[in-house]
């Protein structure tokens, strides 16, 4: 069996837009992208059309976009169909970084498909798109103990210890983007899940 080739044209971090909401943990998909503009040296830029904020990179002569809906969380499938049907980008060329619940701080793990597990941001994306058939960077940040607690836990900050360990495993990532862009999904995924 050949290993599995990605082709990835758009990396969406999900979050909720506005100053309150920056530093909560609900937005580790935008710190997601935020670190790898950083890395990149490039800035978002406000773009009505795509209902967020855009920026272009260019990892190894391959230009990638980096979106942060400005919508809320649970519309943020707009922004997504509207970028990646104006660039004619495949639902299977799309990585979503979001904030994962089921996984620990420190933790990062990537996945392709799936259901949305609660997360309303998946879930617009997916009915959106119409497909489940994009890649997904789950972001750990931890589980409150009763689902009566997560949306209150979500839109909090984390404490500084779980937000230390956020941190690392956003870095994590971002260390592997390299070999997702190339296309060698397998090892990135091996990378990031022996960390």
């Amino acid at each position: 069996m050949s290993a599995k080739t990605v082709d990835i044209d758009l990396i969406v971090g999900l979050g909720n837009p506005g100053a309150q909401y920056e530093q909560t943990r609900h937005n580790a998909g935008f710190w997601f992208v935020e670190e790898i503009a950083r890395l990149k040296g490039a800035q978002f830029r406000p773009e009505n059309k795509f209902s967020g904020n855009v920026c272009k990179i260019n990892f190894d002569g391959r230009d990638i976009w980096l979106l942060k809906p400005d919508t809320f969380m649970n519309r943020s499938g707009q922004a997504v169909r509207k970028l990646a049907s104006f660039y004619k980008i495949p639902v299977e060329n799309i990585l979503v970084a979001h904030d994962e619940l089921d996984l620990d701080p420190g933790t990062a793990r990537l996945k392709t498909g799936g259901g949305h597990g609660g997360h309303n941001g998946l879930r617009d994306i997916i009915a959106q798109m119409g497909s489940k058939e994009f890649h997904r960077l789950r972001i750990g940040i931890g589980h409150p103990g009763h689902r009566d607690k997560v949306v209150d836990y979500v839109l909090h900050r984390a404490s500084r210890e779980d937000q230390a360990a956020i941190d690392e495993s956003l870095d994590d990532a971002s260390r592997v983007m390299a070999l997702l862009i190339e296309g060698s999904w397998e090892k990135a995924v091996h990378r990031l899940h022996s960390k």
